[in-house]
């Protein structure tokens, strides 16, 4: 387990709602204690808006633009008065505390590769393969065309494949291989190997689950 950052998931908490509150306040608390902001936002790339009040922390998140405002740590979106997602603000807090500012490697690893792989790919292959399996694998060309919402760029790899640039320093790489006479579709997920740099294992996996969910909705609308 991550010992900089409380886990997304509380374990036996049946209410994901009470869960998911608490996670938001322990990292909102954890930031507002954080003193160098203009560091922070070196390191997760982000934006620093210092000399106004309230001050502004800007950062793109899934291709849209959000402010974390200090010292009361509230997020929105820059835009429009939309409401932010709770399991969006505690990945984006999550993201600025941890960010380490560590240059990308260019090197791709998989899920199983990271830190507790075991403890999470179960979650993982059922919340993120598994449904990306079912949305795209009949037609991976598909996954180009909806991903573009996303800021999705293509990608060289299976028989489709894009990278979402989830945050500015967390490239997300979706793979396809469609179903033919022989194999089943198939699919996959790859990280920079710096990834474990910027967010612990239990978010990758609400990252990706939430990227494939836009996804998905996405895709329902053309």
């Amino acid at each position: 387990m991550n010992q900089n950052l409380e886990p997304l998931f509380v374990p036996g908490q049946k209410n994901f709602e009470v869960a998911y509150n608490l996670a938001l306040k322990l990292a909102a608390e954890k930031l507002s204690h954080i003193s160098d902001i203009e560091d922070l936002c070196r390191k997760s790339g982000s934006t620093c808006l210092l000399s106004v009040s309230p001050q502004i922390i800007s950062l793109r998140y899934l291709n849209r633009l959000y402010q974390v405002t200090l010292p009361d740590v509230q997020i929105s979106f820059t835009e429009n008065t939309e409401p932010v997602e709770l399991r969006d603000k505690i990945l984006i807090l999550h993201y600025l505390i941890q960010a380490k500012g560590t240059p990308l490697s260019g090197q791709m690893i998989s899920f199983h590769e990271l830190k507790e792989a075991a403890v999470y790919f179960p979650t993982f292959s059922k919340r993120v393969i598994r449904p990306l399996i079912e949305h795209f694998g009949k037609n991976p060309d598909h996954l180009s065309r909806v991903s573009s919402k996303l800021g999705g760029i293509a990608a060289d790899f299976g028989d489709s494949s894009v990278t979402i640039p989830a945050f500015s320093r967390v490239p997300v790489t979706l793979v396809v291989w469609k179903d033919d006479e022989e194999f089943p579709a198939n699919a996959n997920v790859l990280f920079d190997s710096t990834i474990q740099e910027y967010l612990p294992s239990e978010d990758i996996v609400i990252l990706c689950q939430t990227i494939i969910w836009k996804l998905a909705q996405l895709g329902n609308r053309l």
